[in-house]
């Protein structure tokens, strides 16, 4: 797909009809989402009470928070970015001194093929695991360390087919990838276990597949070849377009059974008193690691001219952080006292619950935020990384040492 330098066109991304495809829209997340808040709200709920009287306390402090962290309230994107950029470095500044003479579009190909891969290995990594950066000697923890460590694995050429361009992420290189060769690559031993490792490499492995199977996409069967097809050719695109390529694309990588018409439906999930149409009723849509990985493409696009509207169309992350700042806050409290001592899946209908929770309020909490930032139209994404995600973090530092206030089995692949 290409248009005239200078012309704004409507990206040819390939869409689903039916079921399938109602669920992967944004406004249908919130619907839902919205629809178990108000019902928490009027006391339905058997998982969540609300305390609104706790938002403004929210308010003030991740706005307190967002000015610590950016006191000239010049705030980047909420993205995989922030996190290579950890112990501030400028690991960016490095792929693009190894990349050399290279032009706009290649470079965009290279960031996007990197984002890919750091995302789709971004879950919860445990407590114990750990990432000592060679050359620099820190040590990183949690999203940081998988962030630097992918880094380290994609300067490596682990993601690679090629000896000769280890700089890319392609099908030949993920098929070749094993369990052993991903722990080396993540410093993984027995005392510093990888929570989910097997639930990563399985989404790797389904990624090789898909980029063989869609030559048309993927002319050089590398993630990066997104940028094409997307928005490669075009001066505007919308954040939904990438989105809805993501989902629609990467659609078979997701190891879950939820699915419709034999169509994965990936990060959706059943709660009875969520209601839609046919098909699509009691299923509540989030697509998390589309979305932070929608979010991570921005800057790639931006910085080779392909301007990225529409971010108001995303939603909040409905991870652990922001979740866990809204139960930490008091805004959300569990029915059952006991539910923080429980263990907890991603399909069960309290996890889910929480989830949307955590996407309606955000929704609320947004605008309230950037009020009393006194930056109005600051978009979600900036208030994210502010923002509610560093709050939900330093709750959990305070509280417990950095654990989330609910404990939930991860596959590597939504948590």
């Amino acid at each position: 797909m290409s248009s005239p330098a200078g012309r704004s066109s409507t990206p040819s991304v390939d869409t689903l009809a039916g079921p399938a495809a109602a669920l992967r829209s944004t406004a249908e997340i919130r619907r839902r989402a919205g629809d178990l808040l108000a019902s928490a709200r009027a006391g339905r709920s058997t998982h969540f009470t609300v305390n609104d009287s706790r938002i403004g306390a929210v308010v003030e402090f991740v706005s307190t928070l967002t000015r610590e962290r950016y006191p000239d309230l010049d705030i980047p994107f909420h993205s995989r970015w922030r996190h290579v950029e950890a112990g501030g470095i400028d690991r960016r500044a490095e792929l693009d001194a190894r990349l050399g003479d290279v032009d706009a579009a290649e470079r965009a190909r290279t960031h996007i093929d990197l984002a890919v891969v750091s995302v789709l290995l971004d879950a919860g990594a445990g407590a114990d695991w750990y990432f000592d950066e060679p050359g620099t000697g820190q040590r990183f923890t949690r999203s940081e360390g998988l962030a630097v460590a992918s880094v380290h694995a994609f300067f490596g050429g682990v993601f690679s087919g090629s000896p000769d361009r280890p700089l890319r992420v392609d099908a030949e290189g993920l098929r070749l990838l094993d369990s052993a060769r991903l722990s080396a690559a993540f410093g993984i031993t027995e005392s510093t276990p990888l929570v989910g490792l097997g639930g990563r490499l399985q989404v790797l492995t389904r990624l090789a597949d898909v980029l063989a199977a869609r030559p048309e996409v993927f002319r050089t069967g590398r993630p990066g070849d997104l940028f094409d097809h997307v928005g490669g050719g075009t001066r505007d695109i919308r954040a939904h377009d990438i989105l809805t390529a993501l989902l629609d694309l990467f659609a078979p990588i997701w190891p879950s059974d939820n699915r419709i018409d034999d169509i994965s439906l990936g990060d959706c999930w059943r709660h009875r008193d969520v209601h839609g149409p046919g098909a699509t009723d009691g299923w509540m849509p989030f697509h998390k690691l589309s979305q932070w990985l929608t979010y991570s493409l921005l800057e790639p696009f931006a910085a080779a001219g392909v301007e990225v509207g529409g971010l108001e169309d995303l939603t909040a992350l409905p991870e652990y952080r922001n979740g866990g700042l809204l139960l930490d806050a008091g805004v959300l409290a569990t029915v059952n006292p006991d539910a923080a001592q429980s263990v907890w899946s991603v399909g069960d209908e309290f996890v889910v619950e929480w989830r949307a929770l955590t996407v309606a309020l955000l929704d609320e909490l947004a605008p309230l935020v950037t009020a009393e930032l006194g930056v109005p139209g600051l978009p979600l994404a900036c208030v994210l990384e502010g923002g509610t995600w560093a709050a939900g973090r330093r709750y959990a530092a305070q509280l417990r040492g950095g654990l989330p206030p609910l404990t939930i089995l991860s596959d590597g692949t939504v948590f």
